[in-house]
């Protein structure tokens, strides 16, 4: 076959080119391995990622040491959030007129670094909120930087107040009650700069005194305590047995605790349902989170199910008192596992409103005490001019005694005289009694020898 000229063109140009696009093919192929190492390492990063995620958001089941996810955090976190309620910090004290405390909101470092949305409509636009809800009952903490905390924390407590004027930055509260010296000192004297306001007191609990990353086991069904956490917070400000019993808290029970105290371990050996929700719904601070019978109230707590009900397979273990305990043990449907120690907890919103009223009975009976000491005070300056007087009454009878043995010896000594006398004279009166006698006797004699000498002459006659 013959090749026609534009034919033998055609392959020419059909070679050149084949020549020339072998360099930017070569480019290509560089190019090509370049990009699909990247999307090799990124790929491999991706995967990375998501385990990354996956153990971030649900922990390391693997490593015990690494923490539980942020799932279980933001739980943990919610459930605190719903105990403690709503809470303001950063408040900075501007003035204290008697017993009215006037305090201003300042910045929060951690919100200037949050960006600002330029979509969002302006402040000015929005209708002003007030900082706190007017007439809301708060209470107050003072604040102190910690170490390696972004933020103050709460580290006194000021008292009970009610809100009486707020603004969007401002409020001011005054206290529901006599407030302690203590309290009162902070406050006059500035000395509680940055308060933190909350709507409801924190609830006390057991894992916070926990030691963090521990982890709750057999041998401490809350984790290991916290032992230079609890000494530092409590040490010189709680007696040696309310720190033995935080430092003891969640451990195995000695038969000396007592029943309040005592908590038990139990296994479902059968399928168990327990109702945990209330019927009634209400907030905490329309009474409380549970009703009489145990019953969660608030939303918050209630666990969700179908009619508040929740079940128990064969083989879950749960932790009640050793009270409740026995209902399951003679219902046959549990068994025994082990026995802990668990630490009562505090309500303060009913403790201190008892450490108060005992205050106020400690202030009234300090009261009495003055008074009788008082009444005390004056009988023992009665008593005192009193034993002055009864001692110049005594030095004169002591007197009178010494003049009284004197005259009595005196007249000891004259009695015996008299009665010497007497004896004599007795003597005397006996003796002329006697010789009179005798005289008598002889003058008869006589009287007689001449009456009849007289006789005798007469008859002579």
């Amino acid at each position: 076959q013959d090749w026609r000229w534009y034919q033998l063109v055609g392959a020419i140009f059909t070679m050149l080119f084949a020549v020339g696009y072998l360099f930017p093919t070569a480019g290509v192929l560089k190019s090509r391995s370049a990009w699909h190492k990247v999307h090799q390492e990124l790929v491999d990063r991706h995967e990375k990622g998501q385990v990354d995620q996956k153990v971030i958001k649900n922990g390391d089941p693997k490593d015990s040491t690494a923490g539980v996810g942020v799932i279980e955090l933001g739980l943990r976190l919610s459930k605190l959030s719903g105990e403690a309620g709503r809470r303001w910090r950063n408040l900075r004290m501007q003035n204290v007129d008697g017993d009215k405390v006037t305090l201003m909101q300042i910045a929060n470092p951690i919100d200037a670094d949050i960006p600002v949305d330029d979509a969002a409509p302006a402040a000015d636009a929005l209708p002003p909120i007030p900082l706190i809800p007017d007439g809301l009952v708060v209470y107050g903490f003072a604040e102190q930087p910690q170490p390696d905390v972004t933020v103050p924390i709460p580290t006194f407590y000021l008292g009970e107040f009610r809100v009486n004027a707020v603004t969007p930055t401002q409020v001011t509260i005054t206290p529901t009650g006599t407030l302690e010296p203590a309290q009162q000192q902070a406050i006059t004297n500035r000395q509680a700069a940055s308060w933190s306001i909350y709507e409801m007191l924190p609830l006390d609990g057991h894992e916070m005194f926990m030691a963090v990353g521990s982890e709750p086991d057999n041998q401490n069904i809350f984790g290991r305590p916290d032992e230079e956490l609890i000494n530092r917070l409590l040490g010189k400000r709680v007696n040696p047995e309310t720190l033995s019993d935080y430092l003891r808290d969640g451990s195995r029970a000695t038969p000396d605790d007592p029943p309040m105290s005592r908590w038990v371990k139990i296994e479902f050996i059968k399928a168990h349902s327990e109702e945990v929700d209330s019927k009634d719904k209400r907030g905490a601070l329309d009474g409380g989170f549970f009703d009489g019978s145990g019953r969660a109230v608030d939303s918050r707590l209630q666990s969700g199910n179908a009619n508040g009900v929740v079940q128990f397979k064969p083989g879950a273990q749960i932790i009640v008192t050793e009270a409740a305990s026995k209902e399951f043990f003679d219902q046959g449907i549990a068994r025994l596992v082990d026995t802990y120690y668990v630490r009562p907890l505090n309500d303060y919103r009913y403790a201190l409103r008892r450490i108060r009223l005992r205050i106020t009975e400690l202030a009234i009976r300090q009261e009495e005490l003055k008074f009788e000491a008082k009444v005390l005070e004056d009988a023992v300056e009665a008593t005192s001019a009193m034993k002055i007087v009864n001692e110049e009454i005594k030095r004169n009878l002591e007197l009178d005694l010494d003049q009284t043995v004197v005259e009595k010896e005196s007249i000891r000594k004259y009695t015996e005289q008299l009665t010497n006398q007497v004896a004599e004279t007795r003597a005397t009166l006996v003796r002329l009694y006697n010789s009179n006698q005798s005289l008598e006797k002889e003058l008869d004699r006589v009287h007689r020898s001449i009456e009849f000498s007289v006789d005798a002459v007469t008859l002579a006659n």
